[in-house]
């Protein structure tokens, strides 16, 4: 790990100042960033330490919706009564990510912030070319073993993952996140690699995330995240899928339905298509199963992960099943 400076901020001004400057970043609950450093794929000049910032860590949850405060660890919104009664995809999502010492300690700002990253891009050493650590210089994971990687989202440059989870539930839910100097709807928060994978979401340098609303919503209050991983803790996706649904008053009828995916894009992926083609259908096994097959609409596989396409098919079937109460 190289020096770097440190630096606390006192003030969101301060901070939003002090980040302007080419190789400072931010250093919050720091789960990810650390890491990165000890890889040696990040390598900031100055660490700007916003941990102290005032009015950052309230979770508020109202008729309007929840708003999370960036600085409110994941463990605390994970367990908060009123986001797990009417925003239970949420609370999943964060209880299924990660482990429970790394939840006490990374914060809901920095798991937005999170790196889209393979095992090719973790290892500069190894595998020096990677167009997301330098635009230009390749992309090792084209040539070598591809089962963890993206099969949407994906271009020539970059089929890195995207690897969270609490970002495909607020997809669903269709949150905003809140910074300095706007509102930006979650939809349109990251950035699919194209040409530059070394950008990865529309932040401006020193705009700083500062909370997250999710609207309130009877298919927010419905919700499920369903995740499929190699191992039962402390894994990424194979594939996952959040799921919020609203019936008409027969109990049968779809209303609304709101589906994203996880472990298998490049970025949060909205299933829109799967929503247009179960609004106003009615609930059954057949019907879900043939929708759910739009979930992977342009779907491209490279080696090894040709297994993505059908298993996240499956997955968000399964998703809606459950959140249907279809056994």
């Amino acid at each position: 790990m190289n020096d770097f400076d440190y630096l606390r901020a006192t003030a969101l001004d301060e901070a939003s100042t002090l980040a302007k400057t080419p190789g400072t970043m931010f250093l919050a609950g720091g789960t990810t960033l650390i890491d990165l450093a000890k890889c040696g794929v990040e390598r900031p000049g100055t660490l700007v330490d916003i941990t102290r910032l005032p009015d950052l860590s309230a979770v508020t949850v109202d008729e309007a919706g929840a708003t999370i405060g960036a600085l409110a660890t994941m463990s605390r919104v994970a367990v908060d009564a009123a986001v797990t009664e009417r925003y239970p995809a949420v609370s999943e999502a964060l209880l299924l990510a990660a482990s429970a010492q790394l939840r006490n300690m990374a914060t809901i700002g920095g798991n937005l912030m999170q790196r889209t990253r393979c095992a090719y891009f973790r290892d500069p050493a190894g595998y020096p070319a990677c167009n997301k650590r330098m635009p230009g210089s390749g992309c090792s994971a084209l040539e070598n073993v591809t089962r963890d990687h993206a099969i949407l989202g994906t271009s020539d440059q970059c089929i890195a993952l995207y690897p969270g989870d609490l970002s495909v539930a607020l997809t669903a839910l269709g949150a905003t996140v809140r910074t300095t100097s706007r509102e930006i709807p979650i939809a349109r928060f990251f950035v699919e690699p194209g040409d530059r994978p070394d950008r990865e979401t529309v932040l401006e340098r020193g705009e700083i995330v500062t909370a997250v609303h999710v609207p309130a919503s009877a298919a927010a209050a419905n919700s499920t995240y369903l995740k499929v991983r190699d191992r039962q803790s402390y894994e990424f996706a194979a594939a996952s899928a959040a799921v919020g649904l609203e019936l008409e008053e027969d109990g049968r009828t779809i209303r609304d339905i709101r589906v994203a995916l996880g472990g298998v894009a490049t970025v949060p992926w909205r299933a829109e298509a799967v929503e247009a083609a179960l609004r106003g259908r009615r609930l059954g096994e057949t019907t879900i199963r043939e929708a759910s097959r739009a979930a992977v609409e342009g779907a491209r596989s490279w080696y090894a992960n040709g297994y993505k396409i059908e298993l996240a098919c499956r997955v968000v079937a399964r998703a809606i099943m459950e959140v249907g109460g279809i056994k």
